[in-house]
């Protein structure tokens, strides 16, 4: 091989590196919708057993009154190592009433997909501000003070007796 040949052959693999790792990824999560399926349950008409066997075990059951079951199903796609994006997602909340019966089916999208920015590393608190060394070291010489709950002869009959 030549060295012209060389350089050519290390360029073009240098190109198709850089080209794919700018091919966006895609990938789901979630539930798999099927809408024939979905389109099949009727409020008033199916159950939570009828429900269950058609669409299968819910993502989400709700933990308070145990009367909505959630079908969340998610695309997502991102560049590189950034962090994945939502294109698009499916959200099939499904209600019953005391009696197991579905009462509403309500479809929501991407629309309801919330973007939370953590503030930093660090979670803001109130009151003082204390820095590595005082939370290391901060209890030394706090064993047996007034007011801290221990010390004054904690022992078996040793202590003083309320009247």
């Amino acid at each position: 091989m030549s060295v012209s040949s060389t350089r050519a052959l290390g360029l073009g693999l240098a190109m198709a590196l850089a080209a794919s790792a700018c091919t966006p990824l895609r990938s789901h999560q979630g539930y798999v919708v099927d809408t024939d399926l979905v389109n099949s349950i009727q409020p008033g008409v199916d159950n939570r057993q009828s429900v269950l066997q058609t669409l299968g075990t819910p993502t989400i059951s709700s933990q308070f009154g145990g009367g909505d079951w959630y079908y969340v199903a998610r695309d997502s796609r991102n560049l590189g190592f950034n962090l994945p994006k939502p294109a698009s997602q499916i959200t099939l909340q499904i209600s019953f009433d005391q009696a197991g019966n579905v009462t509403t089916i309500r479809r929501s999208g991407v629309d309801q997909v919330a973007d939370i920015s953590p503030y930093g590393k660090t979670t803001p608190t109130l009151g003082r501000k204390r820095g590595f060394f005082q939370d290391l070291f901060g209890n030394i010489g706090a064993v047996g003070a007034p007011g801290a709950g221990g010390g004054q002869g904690g022992g078996m009959g040793g202590g003083r007796t309320r009247p």
